[in-house]
């Protein structure tokens, strides 16, 4: 009788547990659950704020882009396309206070990459004679796409049968568009335009001289 009582005993308790340990695993999945979907949302959170430019974008005092030069604007642009001829941009705009150069690069056989340089030249003095210049260079990327053509074949009773073939047209396909913010880059073309407004400053003091001497 006491081995049946036992048994029973026994049977009832493992019962009673049985419930406990069912939501304890469920308690578990839930709370895995709820920490992964955190995981994505912190995730989300970072991608949205490293690929939010604008949140970057603070409009400082920063001097990268412009810098003032002892000359009218027409001089400072003048110097500025010189300036990009020798180093072999091909001019697209040639006005009295704006210029803009472009020049290709081919770093790999399937990447090419072309920057835009711009030249804006603007008075900043009264008398004309103090030229603030801002300038701002564009890179634009683009990747060798490779695309295959296909073929339909006779095959007799079975119709027709579309082939790849390896011949295909290629095309550069563009890839990205940047806004170069290399402070080194625009600080050596602001001096090269510099080098250039010297070099027009010296021959128009020789050629002042001459005059005077003729003159005389």
């Amino acid at each position: 009788m006491l081995g049946k009582h036992s048994d029973l005993f026994l049977l009832a308790a493992s019962t009673r547990c049985t419930p406990h340990r069912s939501w304890a695993g469920w308690s578990l999945v839930a709370a895995l659950a709820l920490s992964v979907s955190g995981c994505g949302s912190l995730d989300r959170e970072a991608d949205s704020h490293r690929y939010n430019v604008v949140a970057h974008e603070t409009f400082g005092s920063s001097a990268t882009y412009s810098r003032l030069f002892d000359a009218p604007p027409e001089r400072a642009c003048e110097a500025a396309r010189r300036a990009l001829l020798s180093q072999g941009y091909l001019i697209n705009v040639s006005k009295g206070k704006e210029v803009e150069g472009q020049k290709s690069f081919q770093p790999a056989t399937d990447n090419h990459q072309i920057i835009t340089i711009r030249v804006v030249c603007a008075a900043d003095s009264k008398d004309g004679k103090v030229t603030l210049g801002f300038v701002s260079a564009l890179k634009d990327t683009y990747n060798l796409k490779k695309s295959s053509n296909s073929a339909s074949v006779g095959v007799g009773a079975l119709g027709s049968l579309s082939l790849p073939f390896s011949a295909g047209n290629d095309s550069m396909v563009k890839v990205g568009s940047e806004t170069v913010s290399s402070a080194t880059f625009y600080d050596s073309f602001f001096d090269l335009i510099k080098s250039y407004l010297r070099q027009d400053d010296e021959l128009r003091q020789q050629s002042l001289t001459g005059d005077e001497e003729f003159v005389e």
